[in-house]
């Protein structure tokens, strides 16, 4: 089956972990206006409920996946983040 490249950039959820080189885990991808699991294989061991993005396709329903944190969310989790008050 051919690459799916309209998942590559999306994130999901693990919902069962990665082993990183023993193994895929699975994720839960919003893609397509739903949402879709996928065979998820990482570099390193990932924990089930990580935030993952998808960096590759592997197609037959696998993806290659990494930890991802949303840079702009983190800003506002630790206060940093600017509240658009410009006085």
């Amino acid at each position: 089956m051919a690459p799916d490249e309209a998942v590559v950039g999306c994130t999901g959820k693990l919902v069962i972990a990665t082993r990183g080189a023993e193994g895929p885990g699975e994720v839960l991808v919003r893609v397509r206006g739903g949402s879709e699991t996928f065979l998820a294989w990482s570099d390193e061991p990932l924990e089930r409920g990580t935030t993952v993005l998808v960096i590759e396709s592997r197609g037959t329903r696998q993806v290659v996946v990494m930890a991802w944190s949303d840079p702009s969310l983190d800003e506002w989790a630790d206060g940093s983040g600017d509240t658009g008050d410009a006085r």
